[in-house]
């Protein structure tokens, strides 16, 4: 039977998160419906806001937050669990757990009150198991090399064998049975054209690959259960050989090479301005960006495939956003590293955690790109074998640390956990049994803890260590602050003034914010500080009073002419205070190129500049008659200037 979840939004009030919703409505769907369940299933979000847990919090309060939890549930047990926090100790997320695990109780008993007025008859019969027989037949034919070949402690030499070994079990158990039931014989008995019986075939081959599988599955859990050891010869709690190294990309802003066992993440870490912020669409049409983000990338290639390269699987972003969210709290804040943050996850190997690999890998090129990270970062996967009481154990749960891919499949859990020593930033659950319990869950957190620690030991000893400086390749970002009031003057008209400012410099973005932030991107330190002094000389503040020497005239008019104080601005010198002398008209005596010295004599209400001339010249203590027409009203302009 296969069942197909069809969920949409119909109605979105921008304040309730609806992925909450969604899972106590696929729940609720098919707790009505004719589909066989065991459990009703339902879905919660919790937030802690301050010292208080709140259960499905809106979407304004969840900004105040410290953690962001959702639970997937039944009355008996956890299913699923997936969660971003801000090193968040076990202890307090354990009680999260539980506030989460009261309220999907809750809602399961409601919905189980109204199954049974409104719910449909259970389909029971239209499950076709495979026949119990069956299960004995190939424990006969494959159980002995099977416990030789789950010993293999090489990802693709153990695939291969047990790849081998299915399609010797497929045959002898699908082997069709050939009889004549009529036909000519010759003297010697022999069947001459026989007419054969139509083949049957003992068993169907979908039914014997799935028995298989499980099969394989009961011999690797006995094999932990009552050996204590894994495929790999490891015991329950230990990690798998790492080695790390950065700086082998000469032209990266940063990279890292992290490998655990047979699983490998080539992280690449590239840094840039606001231009390279990822765009992001939402349900409420408000433009989102984020100036961090991690891409993960599974080729085919990385498991010994070959497959379509297209756009990202719903894995891949999976896997990228959980190691994204892992990362993020153990970043700086933009005051501190103003650049846009791009991390990319490659995988060339994989056998089991590639993603918590891309968290170690990310955490090391981020800091061989120098950006001051707060901590280092690393994450783990958790396995479990719960009922061992099945594999010839007591009973107790186990609790495996660093999981392979065999033991992914095979096993009960799959707990991520990123973090460092103090607390957990980002988790992930996702579990094979009808539910696990709060205990379990509190062995396989604390367990991971440790887990992380031994990690973090490790990435300590990566040869060649990070950089932890900028790299030459990167871009340089230099942070200023005007005043609110005079970011329109670094912009000028239709962006002219800002333009200019590139075009001038040489540098690759002036980026200016409503608050009085602006940003300038260069690839040099020169043209880095020739453009932080046109926009000092743009905004500053004149004050009446002050002498600007070697200005240049920019314009000449009948009633004065226009000096540029400092690049792009420019004040007026009315022709009243040109000179000590009088003059017929400006343009007897200046001319655009002129150099000269002046002096702030005024700002008028609308903020445009006054400036004299004659105020700096030396008085030749003579009397002029007139000097006072002069400044009285030589060269009228009307009022127009302002001066």
């Amino acid at each position: 039977m296969k069942l197909k979840y069809d969920l949409r939004f119909w109605s979105y009030d921008g304040l309730h998160s609806s992925d909450s919703l969604a899972i106590t409505a696929a729940g609720i769907a098919v707790a009505l419906s004719e589909v066989p369940n065991t459990n009703t299933v339902a879905g919660v979000r919790v937030g802690l806001i301050g010292d208080k847990f709140v259960v499905n919090p809106t979407t304004m309060e969840m900004k105040e937050s410290k953690l962001d939890l959702l639970l997937a549930g039944s009355e008996s047990g956890i299913l699923m669990i997936e969660g971003y926090c801000d090193f968040l100790p076990e202890e307090k997320l354990l009680q999260a757990i539980e506030v989460a695990k009261d309220a999907v109780r809750a809602i399961c008993e409601q919905v189980d009150n109204l199954v049974k007025k409104r719910g449909k008859p259970k389909l029971l019969d239209s499950f076709k198991l495979p026949p119990p027989e069956l299960y004995k037949h190939v424990e006969e034919i494959a159980g002995d090399e099977l416990v030789k070949i789950l010993q293999i402690k090489d990802k693709i030499p153990r695939r291969e064998a047990l790849s081998s070994l299915a399609e010797k079990v497929v045959s002898r158990l699908t082997k069709v049975e050939e009889s004549v039931v009529d036909g000519e014989f010759d003297e010697g008995y022999v069947h001459i054209n026989p007419v054969l019986e139509t083949p049957i075939t003992t068993f169907y081959p979908k039914d014997v690959k799935l028995v298989f599988k499980r099969v394989c599955s009961e011999y690797l859990r006995k094999q932990i259960v009552k050996g204590g050891k894994r495929s790999d010869g490891r015991t329950l709690e230990e990690i798998r050989g790492i080695y790390s190294e950065c700086r082998f990309l000469p032209s990266a802003h940063g990279s890292a090479l992290f490998t655990r066992g047979e699983t490998q993440s080539v992280a690449v870490v590239t840094l840039g301005d606001k231009r390279m912020a990822q765009r992001i669409d939402n349900l409420v049409g408000t433009e989102d960006v984020k100036k961090f983000y991690l891409q993960y990338s599974f080729p085919s290639s990385s498991v010994g495939g070959v497959g379509r390269i297209g756009a990202p699987s719903r894995r891949e972003i999976g896997h990228g956003t959980l190691a994204e969210r892992a990362l993020k709290p153990c970043l700086p804040s933009e005051d501190v590293f103003p650049y846009t943050i791009r991390v990319e996850s490659n995988i060339t190997e994989s056998n089991g955690s590639s993603s918590m690999a891309s968290v170690c890998g990310g955490c090391l090129a981020l800091q061989d790109a120098g950006v001051p990270l707060k901590s280092s970062i690393a994450g783990i996967a958790m396995g479990l074998v719960l009922d061992t009481q099945e594999s010839g154990g007591d009973g107790t749960p186990l609790i495996l640390s660093d999981i392979t891919g065999s033991e992914d499949a095979s096993g009960d859990m799959d707990l991520k956990v990123a973090g460092n020593e103090d607390g957990v930033t980002a988790f992930q659950m996702d579990i094979k049994v009808d539910g696990i319990t709060l205990s379990t869950m509190k062995q396989a957190l604390l367990q991971a803890k440790e887990g992380r620690k031994r990690i973090l030991a490790e990435m300590l000893k990566c040869s060649p260590p990070p950089s932890k400086k900028l790299a030459k390749h990167a871009p340089l970002i230099l942070v200023m602050k005007v005043e609110p009031d005079k970011v329109n003057l670094i912009i000028g008209s239709g962006g002219r003034n800002v333009k200019s400012i590139i075009k001038e410099t040489g540098v690759e973005y002036v980026d200016t914010q409503d608050n009085g932030t602006v940003k300038i991107t260069s690839r040099d330190l020169a043209s880095l500080e020739k453009a932080k002094a046109i926009i000092s000389n743009l905004t500053m503040v004149p004050i009446v009073g002050d002498v600007y020497r070697n200005c240049k005239i920019t314009a000449v008019v009948r009633f004065g002419v226009f000096i540029e104080i400092a690049p792009g601005r420019v004040g007026l010198c009315h022709a009243s205070e040109l000179s000590l002398d009088q003059m017929s008209t400006p343009y007897d005596a200046f001319k655009v190129g002129d150099i000269v010295d002046v002096k702030l004599i005024k700002i008028n209400e609308k903020g445009q500049l006054c400036l004299s001339r004659k105020q700096l010249l030396p008085d030749q203590g003579t009397d002029n008659p007139n000097r006072s027409q002069l400044t009285a009203g030589g060269s009228n302009d009307g009022g127009r200037s302002g001066c």
